[in-house]
């Protein structure tokens, strides 16, 4: 077996062997001390929730992804706009800087009930709320990307009479890209936040929605089986925007020394 499948079959075994682990720590603690099952159920009926709920629950994700699909790339789009703002304009950035620390002053869970209020309880106001916890991430990480561009590379490129909008495309994004990777990678790790915010506070569909009603049901093993598939969700999410960018910036160095 070459080295190539070794580390496959690695990524694939580590996450597997943890999640059996954790499952199983579960559920030798129900078994021990005999907490009942409106409590804590067991991974035993949360299973069963998982099957019978299966057809409401793919819905209700697919619901919630579209939130988060679209939040992930408003707020993206917005931060990237407003880190390029605030580095090449110090006007703007005197202006802008008090209102996005503002935005992340306030609690969502404060704004959420105001923009469902505003924008109803469709998909408007869960996007609102998941774009507010998006871009801010986003505009720190790629703003300081572009601030640390490497001065040698800068003053080799006035040098040359390169022009601003080239200096821009071909020095300071391609340094500032690492940067606004990580910033993207936070992003799509907090994305769902924003819109299971936004459902508890008013909706008529989705995850969080799920979960409500479960809560005032004490239907605890179906609030457990939403929120596996929320964490599934949130997993498969993250690990799509960690590859694409890994192929994406193919040319940084991983000099972690051992792989994953």
């Amino acid at each position: 077996m070459n080295s190539a499948r070794m580390i496959a079959l690695r990524r694939i075994a580590r996450p597997l062997i943890t999640t059996g682990v954790l499952i199983a720590i579960w559920w030798a603690f129900t078994r021990i001390s005999q907490v009942p099952a409106y409590l804590l159920p067991g991974p035993a009926s949360v299973a069963e929730a998982l099957w019978h709920q299966r057809t409401l629950l793919m819905w209700n994700t697919l619901t919630t992804f579209n939130e988060v699909a679209l939040g992930l790339l408003i707020g993206t789009l917005l931060g990237a706009a407003c880190g390029l703002v605030i580095v090449f304009s110090p006007l703007m950035q005197r202006w802008l800087m008090p209102i996005l620390l503002l935005s992340q002053a306030v609690p969502i869970f404060a704004l959420a009930p105001l923009l469902v209020l505003w924008f109803g309880f469709g998909i408007t106001s869960k996007v609102i709320v998941a774009v507010l916890v998006i871009f801010f991430p986003v505009t720190a990480s790629f703003s300081d990307g572009l601030r640390r561009t490497d001065r040698g590379m800068l003053d080799l490129a006035t040098t040359m009479n390169a022009s601003k909008f080239s200096i821009l495309r071909h020095v300071r994004l391609p340094a500032a890209l690492p940067a606004f990777g990580s910033g993207l990678r936070v992003a799509a790790a907090v994305a769902p936040i924003g819109a299971i915010f936004g459902e508890w506070v008013g909706s008529s569909s989705g995850l969080g929605y799920m979960m409500l009603n479960a809560n005032a049901r004490i239907e605890t093993d179906v609030m457990f089986a939403a929120l596996f598939v929320l964490a599934i969700m949130t997993v498969l999410l993250w690990v799509v925007v960690d590859r694409g960018l890994k192929k994406l910036l193919y040319w940084v160095p991983d000099t972690t020394g051992a792989p994953i």
